[in-house]
């Protein structure tokens, strides 16, 4: 790293800098948590898109929106962050991007019922402002620490940001939970743009704005010819920075399965039958448990760490001893405690079992005048669908049934009217008010493939009817019901998550115990080893085993643990990768650098998913599907291992001496 970029700063102002800087993680943390991951996807799908023909085109609509944010991002990263190099401006760029996502999510709160459009837009805005400006934020973090403080820093980041993100994510599904209808979910978006804003203050009053590169504009030539001539030769001369590039070939590689794992865990465990908040309490586990794991991983490469045996052995004790308990916990524990797959609904001679019955199936009867509607793929998705509909009073749809959970598949739309749900010959009353349950089957436009789950107390032989009661929305038109489809679905798993966490945390006190009495004996000839480059690698390795595992699980106790070991290496990971291209970047040209970071980054989430989805499809199950990730960290580990991290480093230090004037240190 050049040297005097750090000469007579004051300890206690290096040490509030530093602060400043992860502080916004912290508050853009909250965009990725509420915006991106938890509560507009489906505010998106279920309120603003919710005058869509169906779920399957909000969601096609809503991905669309997600690819057109990134691909702006990707395609003028580069630039401005070259702009920003040569005009000094990365905290002007900084301020602007965050602005636009700030501005953006604030605006949010005034998406209501069917609009899509300004949801659509102010998404695609608020996403560019948010990777935009993560793209000048990485690239100041050489000029905010020194390069032997990188590590430590890049990963205390993180840690903020699994903080922030999830404290912020924890308000927000309170307010959605306490308040009347949108105003949940609408004031957590405007909670978001409040909470980014505030605690991106510190950052523009504490960080100064680095030198800008040394260069002569020749006659004619302005700041942007001149930027896309400095990144055009870059990219001419990339054998200069030949390390640098190998190490990104690599991180497009690894990073792309670690992406995929965290994009499919819900959906993998979904199909796998476990329920939601299953589910939502692993994720929000991965999210707290994450803080401390990143500050151990960004202390593994510090050689001023006293205790790093000790932060090693506890890292690597997890990898033998979660898969270990979890696996045996799920063999000797009773099934309802670890949430096993119970046997699945038989049909009987007098009910059908679990699966799918469409609305023409035999098993099912009627009474009163239906007619029968063809639905075309455009709308349904990849067949055609048959609806069963009729505007006739007492008009009834019965369904004989052996099982407990069902899934409804209806139409909804301004001439829909009020259905009643009928169990047995009685009206199936709510658990939570113990009104009798009923289906409003009114909506502004006519939708498709909408669905609702209903619940029965106990397992056994039913009877389920859907009757049109004949009565109307206020807003309705008619007395129309529709009907497409019963699931029958399998039982749900048992399972026990208090005695699981608690577990989970016995197990992490033997851990520590562990690491506290053997750490220095058997680690400390390997802890002097771990520099940046081996901490990523010991991570890879974690996240193969978690590969393995997961192809093999099939109970909630092993879904716990094994989003444990995610936890464990998830945030280092991502930030010591961020700070070993820091460390092998020229710090003059950190925004160009960044920007060409932030479009491997982006394209880095492209062909997980595509050879993930490809598998599943091809084997007819997500399982073998997570198999193939263990290719990315196998090849991409490899990768990284024939990268010269010394040689990219003094590479960088070198274009730092020509463009900056400074003296290279070792």
């Amino acid at each position: 790293m050049t040297a005097t970029a750090y000469h007579g700063i004051d300890p206690q102002e290096y040490r509030r800098r530093i602060r400043a800087w992860t502080l916004y993680d912290w508050a853009n943390s909250a965009f990725a948590t509420t915006i991106l991951a938890a509560v507009l996807p489906i505010y998106y799908s279920q309120v603003a898109g919710g005058t869509l023909p169906s779920p399957a085109i909000a969601t096609a609509y809503w991905s669309r929106g997600l690819s057109i944010g990134i691909l702006i991002v990707a395609l003028i990263s580069p630039i401005l962050g070259t702009i920003s190099d040569i005009m000094r401006g990365k905290k002007r760029f900084l301020a602007v991007f965050a602005g636009i996502g700030i501005v953006s999510t604030g605006l949010l709160v005034l998406v209501e019922t069917g609009d899509w459009m300004l949801a659509s837009i102010l998404f695609v805005l608020g996403r560019i402002g948010f990777s935009g400006a993560n793209v000048f934020y990485d690239a100041l973090l050489p000029h905010v620490a020194r390069e032997e403080d990188q590590d430590r820093v890049s990963t205390r980041g993180y840690a903020m940001g699994y903080l922030g993100g999830g404290i912020l994510l924890a308000i927000n599904v309170v307010m959605i939970q306490f308040l009347p209808g949108t105003w949940g979910p609408r004031l957590s978006f405007l909670s978001v743009a409040i909470w980014w804003a505030i605690f991106s203050i510190p950052i523009f009053l504490r960080v100064p704005e680095p030198p800008a590169a040394t260069m002569k504009l020749s006659a004619g030539e302005n700041v942007i010819s001149a930027s896309f001539k400095r990144l055009r030769d870059t990219l001419r001369d990339i054998s200069q920075y030949r390390e640098l590039f190998k190490y990104l070939l690599a991180f497009i590689l690894y990073v792309d399965g670690i992406g995929t794992i965290i994009g499919v865990a819900a959906i993998y465990g979904a199909e796998l039958g476990f329920d939601s908040v299953s589910l939502i309490l692993a994720l929000l586990l991965v999210q707290f448990v994450g803080i401390p794991f990143s500050l151990i991983f960004g202390s593994l490469p510090s050689r001023n760490e006293k205790r790093r045996p000790f932060y090693l052995s506890f890292v690597v004790f997890n990898m033998i001893a979660l898969p270990l308990v979890g696996i045996a916990g799920a063999r000797f524990l009773s099934a309802d405690i670890i949430g096993s797959l119970p046997a699945p609904y038989e049909g009987t001679a007098q009910s059908v079992g679990q699966g799918f019955y469409l609305a023409d199936d035999p098993n099912i009867s009627y009474t009163g005048t239906w007619e029968s509607t063809t639905i075309s793929a455009e709308i349904s998705g990849e067949q055609e669908a048959i609806y069963l509909v009729t505007s006739e009073s007492g008009a009834a749809y019965a369904l004989p049934f052996n099982g407990r959970n069902l899934t409804l598949l209806f139409s909804t739309g301004p001439d829909h009217g009020i259905w009643s749900v009928v169990l047995d010959g009685q009206p199936l009353l709510d658990m939570e008010s113990g009104e009798p349950v009923k289906i409003d089957g009114y909506n502004p436009t006519i939708r498709y493939e909408v669905s609702e789950t209903v619940v029965v107390d106990s397992p056994g032989e039913h009877v389920l009817s859907l009757i049109n009661t004949g009565e109307q929305n206020p807003s309705s038109q008619g007395t129309v019901m529709s009907v497409a489809e019963i699931e029958v679905l399998p039982p749900e798993r048992e399972s026990n998550l208090g005695l699981i966490f608690g577990l989970i945390f016995v197990v992490e006190l033997v851990i520590l115990l562990f690491a506290w009495l053997l750490g220095r004996p058997l680690f400390r000839n390997l802890a002097e080893k771990m520099n940046t480059k081996n901490s990523i690698l010991l991570s890879l390795l974690v996240y193969t085993v978690i590969a393995i595992w997961g192809y093999f699980l099939n109970s909630v106790i092993e879904f716990w643990f094994l989003a444990m070991m995610v936890a464990v290496v998830q945030g280092g990971s991502q930030a010591l990768s961020r700070s070993l291209f820091a460390s092998m970047s020229p710090a003059a040209k950190s925004g160009e650098f960044f920007g060409l970071f932030g479009i491997m980054e982006k394209f880095s989430t492209i062909l997980g998913p595509l050879v993930f989805a490809y598998a599943a499809t091809t084997f007819g199950s997500s399982r073998p599907a997570i198999l193939t990730l263990i290719a990315f960290f196998a090849v991409g580990g490899y990768l990284l291992t024939r990268v010269n991290v010394e040689e990219g480093r003094r590479v960088a230090q070198a274009e730092d001496a020509l463009l900056l004037g400074v003296e290279q240190t070792n």
